[in-house]
């Protein structure tokens, strides 16, 4: 058998093998979650011997990783502005630039607002709005029934008890007697040609769904943006998260839709990532 710092190293290097982003960071991880060892643990009892039954399923995950399946989909949960989400094949897993569109929904937001969050998945930014406003109402919209029942996971967990979610093919099912002070979405936005060429992990466990954009990517902009108007209070705000190379082609669309005080704000790595835009 080996020790638990063995084990880790051996997990890294397996993972390296089969070309895993960073594996020692999985490789932790995975064995982290198996016998809730923290680091200041590792490097203390680092030379403690890892249980058979231990190994096995740690053997187990390092397997689902190094076949590409994603670190998150293993443990089952991702963190996402501080929180802990329940994910699964489902659900788009929540993404730190995602983070940067709600820092920039929470500046413009003001408690006791009505928030709608079209395409939720698993409840990722309505619920953290929620959370974050908590004398708000917040709707969360999805086509797909799946993904619902993870968001309604998530918002028992964390207790967010200001938010709903309904079922709906984009504003379909929301009726004419509801309006909303902002609307935020992260739709799918990837064009179906390029969706070929993404890493494993996202191309073989992200549902297709909350990727394909169609042909240009742009057609949830489209048909979101149309409607939005009819559902946005005067002063209200149309939100999105964009592809890095979207900004000119989004903020044409708002405009065309009659939108004003269009912004672009660009994510951590300096890339275009969100898309403002005011009734």
């Amino acid at each position: 058998m080996m020790t638990i710092r063995e084990a880790v190293k051996w997990g890294a290097k397996r993972l390296r093998d089969n070309n895993v982003d960073n594996a020692d960071h999985d490789s932790f991880e995975l064995l982290s979650a198996i016998n809730g060892m923290t680091r200041t643990f590792y490097l203390v009892n680092g030379d403690s011997m890892l249980s058979e039954e231990n190994f096995l399923l740690y053997e187990e995950y390092i397997d689902k990783r190094a076949a590409h399946v994603p670190l998150q989909h293993i443990l089952g949960k991702a963190y996402f502005y501080g929180y802990e989400f329940e994910v699964n094949e489902d659900v788009l897993i929540p993404r730190p630039d995602t983070e940067v569109l709600v820092g920039e929904v929470i500046k413009v937001t003001r408690n006791g607002d009505n928030i709608l969050d079209m395409c939720t998945g698993s409840g990722c930014i309505g619920i953290t709005l929620a959370k974050k406003f908590p004398e708000s109402r917040v709707l969360g919209v999805d086509v797909s029934e799946k993904a619902l029942k993870v968001a309604q996971k998530n918002k028992h967990n964390l207790e967010a008890d200001n938010i709903d979610f309904m079922l709906s093919d984009l504003f379909g099912e929301l009726g004419n007697d509801i309006t909303f002070n902002t609307i935020v979405s992260n739709p799918p936005y990837i064009p179906t040609k390029v969706i070929e060429t993404l890493q494993d992990e996202v191309r073989l466990h992200d549902p297709l769904l909350a990727l394909d954009g169609t042909e240009d990517g742009l057609m949830f902009y489209r048909e979101i943006t149309e409607k939005a108007r009819e559902y946005l209070k005067t002063d209200g705000y149309l939100c999105y998260e964009i592809g890095a190379e979207q900004a000119a082609d989004v903020s044409e669309i708002m405009k065309q839709a009659g939108l004003r005080d269009i912004t672009v704000v660009k994510d951590l790595a300096g890339l275009d990532r969100v898309v403002m835009g005011r009734k």
